[in-house]
């Protein structure tokens, strides 16, 4: 870590700028201050990022500190939550100097303006590595509305949002095992810096039965709805949405499917979408357990690995 600001320095430096909230008493403080709202429930959510793990060590300091917060504001998104701020905990290598600070904390600047929201605190430390980011984001939605995993209902329609795969591949990509081709600019930047649907979010609340984002593979977290909602799921592999830049780079339905970094939103409704919503039916929820993907003949398709998973 750089030796030439103390860890107050460097959050007066580089962090405070970024503490817009009020609640947050611009980082001068122990903890950070919201104002409760009784006609609201506060939704929290934490995920932490390792180099070498959740992003490569040479990518952009400002593209890892997007994906750090983006990650975060897309589980807010799929319990149908409105952000308002994050906690933010780093880890910082000796290597890591001033150059690669003000990177990281521009890319959190650009993306605190995107989407509406403020640091509100946190802490630093040095570490030998290597590189961990912990965020801890907070968003609000109306009293008992969140949106949970385990409330899918027998005849429920499965939805996904975007498209699914383009991070694999822009991972593999970027890891050697596969050659370049012409969008591998497009792939990669679906791995590095994903687009949460927090604007998709609100509008799922009063008719998603249950929802979660896709981080570990469309396969593996359709499992924890069927787990937690008791029932199965049916995909139909034919209607998973794939950009043309993935189908013409790999057209393994299977690995588009278990791959993970996606981060869009899946969910079960037994209501009719509201007309316009950026989203695409990929199955339905039956009685039974776990998933199942099935070709165009209704024969199941098998899957060896569902997704990522950490341990």
């Amino acid at each position: 870590m750089t030796d030439k600001l103390s860890e107050f320095g460097l959050i007066a430096k580089y962090f405070v700028p970024l503490a817009t909230h009020p609640g947050a008493l611009a980082l001068s403080d122990d903890a950070a201050v919201l104002k409760a709202e009784a006609d609201h429930d506060l939704v929290m959510t934490a995920d932490a990022l390792t180099a070498g793990v959740h992003f490569l060590p040479d990518d952009p300091p400002n593209l890892i500190a997007s994906k750090a917060l983006r990650v975060n504001l897309s589980d807010l998104a799929a319990k149908g939550a409105e952000p308002v701020g994050y906690l933010l905990a780093l880890a910082l290598p000796q290597s890591i100097d001033d150059a690669w600070l003000a990177e990281f904390a521009r890319g959190l600047g650009e993306d605190q303006k995107t989407f509406g929201v403020s640091l509100l605190g946190g802490d630093t430390t040095a570490t030998p590595g290597p590189l961990t980011i912990a965020i801890t984001a907070i968003g609000r939605v109306p009293h008992g509305t969140m949106i949970r995993r385990s409330g899918a209902k027998l005849g429920d329609h499965v939805y996904v949002s975007g498209t699914i795969g383009d991070a694999g591949a822009g991972l593999a990509i970027l890891q050697g095992k596969v050659a370049r081709e012409p969008d591998a600019a497009f792939l990669i930047g679906r791995y590095r810096q994903p687009t949460p649907r927090v604007s998709l979010g609100p509008k799922l609340r009063g008719f998603a039965n249950a929802s979660l984002d896709v981080s570990d593979g469309l396969i593996a977290d359709l499992g924890h709805i069927a787990e937690t909602s008791h029932v199965r799921i049916v995909v139909e592999a034919e209607a998973i949405p794939r950009s043309d830049a993935l189908k013409s780079f790999d057209p393994d339905i299977v690995r588009a499917a278990t791959a993970g970094d996606d981060y869009e939103i899946a969910f079960t409704a037994s209501s009719p979408i509201p007309a316009g919503l950026p989203v695409t039916r990929i199955g339905r929820v039956e009685a039974g357990q776990g998933v199942v993907l099935l070709d165009g003949q209704g024969q199941e398709i098998a899957v060896p690995k569902a997704g990522f998973t950490h341990f």
